[in-house]
């Protein structure tokens, strides 16, 4: 009997990929252990958003290699590494780590439980790189998973890949072009899940908003033409087919792109009582110099008027976004055009990410670099923006009710508040784990509530 050590880094589209592959090994006979003492195999599914997410994924490969090669029992033991740094960095590894035996890509998760007989059955140290350049697979319903999520909770991958062009990302390049599931198959595990007690579905993909898209057979459209959903599925379609389901549930938004909001998508997320009243809409920035450098595909008009569409037809809504300073170029105009409009625009949720020059991407070459010191004083003086902003409309929450999903004993999160990423609302009284309980907020600690 075959046991297997995973580690598991980055996103929630990565944490699907690793319980695709703990479903795939299950399957197979395997038995996953914690213990990287008890491990033949350890996986280590790695991330390269940024520079920070690689060098967690590049420590975390070095400590599988140092703790084999300082224990006995893990001498024979085979290290995998998986996951996006693979996928972006497939040829340059393999020379930079030769311990590893074999590295995987977004194409091999579903044929772990294969590679790793074939390597335990190896008793020699023979590398192999099994990364194809453009990853095409994509899950189904009925894709065996074995979620790593607390049972009243689940992400459900609706597409993977991504056609934007933003000049500062690299995902395109490792995930592929954006592919869509079939809303059947969506529905489907969906269903699944509510029949398993999941009180919460997140839908995740690089562009939740862009779902479908990929298979219409017009021309696609301009962000400010606006969605005909009657051309074929999009999230609008899906949204309502989701809200169709019996139970008592949420659905939540996240990693939209604001090019492709419609009022479409407005009205059927408004006329959907079981979508959570939150969407997570990245915008990166409001300047026009900066949007048009980034490739955003929008201008700041835009998003202006997209976040008064959206506040007037969803009432009540909680818009989380992020922002990125200190992008090659950014003058202090534009940064202190993107400060005004967090405090105009008073978000209910929001980050920033401090510029990360990224190998491979258009803004990795652009002059004006800026100085790390300017970067972070930008990122300083953004997070203390929000942070009021933020504190701010926490003051408004004293003293009303609000409903709260339990996550663990005195810890809950609201409608507004999507897993890992926003407040928690610490609740003084006993309440079962992964219920909906109706709470009211006494007071706010930071970005933090507290409620009874």
């Amino acid at each position: 009997m075959i046991k297997v050590g995973l580690v598991s880094l980055g996103c929630a589209k990565n944490l699907i990929d690793s319980e695709i592959m703990i479903g795939h090994l299950q399957q197979a006979g395997m038995v996953m252990t914690p213990e990287p003492d008890l491990a033949d195999v350890l996986i280590v599914n790695t991330c390269s958003f940024i520079d920070m997410a690689k060098k967690e994924s590049v420590g975390a490969v070095h400590d599988a290699v140092d703790g084999r090669a300082g224990s006995k029992k893990r001498a024979r033991q085979k290290i995998i590494v998986a996951g996006c740094l693979s996928q972006r960095f497939s040829t340059e590894l393999p020379g930079l780590m030769p311990e590893v035996d074999a590295f995987i890509g977004l194409d091999q998760i579903t044929q772990v439980a294969p590679i790793i007989e074939k390597l335990v059955g190896t008793k020699e140290h023979e590398q192999e790189n099994l990364v194809t350049k453009q990853p095409q697979y994509i899950p189904d319903y009925d894709t065996p998973r074995f979620r790593l999520t607390p049972q009243h909770m689940a992400y459900i991958k609706i597409a993977e890949g991504c056609n934007h062009p933003c000049s500062f990302c690299i995902i395109p390049r490792i995930r592929g072009r954006h592919r869509s599931r079939s809303q059947e198959s969506i529905v489907k595990e969906a269903r699944q899940l509510v029949a398993a007690g999941v009180k919460e579905i997140n839908l995740i993909s690089q562009d939740t908003t862009y779902f479908g898209m990929d298979k219409w057979t017009e021309e696609r459209p301009k962000p400010r033409s606006g969605v005909d959903s009657s051309k074929g599925e999009s999230l609008s379609t899906l949204i309502r087919e989701l809200n169709k389901i019996e139970g008592d549930f949420w659905i939540r938004l996240l990693y939209t792109h604001p090019a492709h909001w419609s009022d479409d998508l407005i009205q059927a997320i408004a006329e959907s009582p079981k979508v959570a009243r939150y969407i997570d809409m990245p915008l990166q920035h409001i300047s026009d110099h900066m949007l048009d450098l980034m490739k955003r595909e929008t201008d700041g008009a835009y998003i202006r008027d997209l976040i008064k569409r959206i506040r007037a037809g969803i009432p009540g809504i909680a818009i989380r976004t992020t922002f990125i300073v200190g992008f090659p170029g950014e003058t202090e105009a534009d940064f202190n055009e993107l400060l005004q409009f967090i405090e105009d625009t008073k978000f209910e949720r929001a980050g920033v990410f401090n510029y990360s020059r990224e190998e491979g991407t258009r803004a990795a070459k652009m002059e004006d670099q800026l100085h790390h010191m300017t970067r972070k004083a930008r990122w300083n003086e953004a997070m203390r923006a929000i942070q009021r902003s933020v504190e701010s409309f926490n003051t408004t929450l004293v003293g009303r009710k609000m409903r709260v999903l339990v996550e663990e004993p005195g810890v809950a999160r609201s409608e507004m508040d999507a897993p890992d990423i926003d407040t928690t609302v610490f609740v003084n009284k006993k309440l079962p784990v992964g219920s909906f309980a109706e709470v009211t907020v006494k007071e706010w600690r930071g970005y933090d509530l507290v409620a009874a």
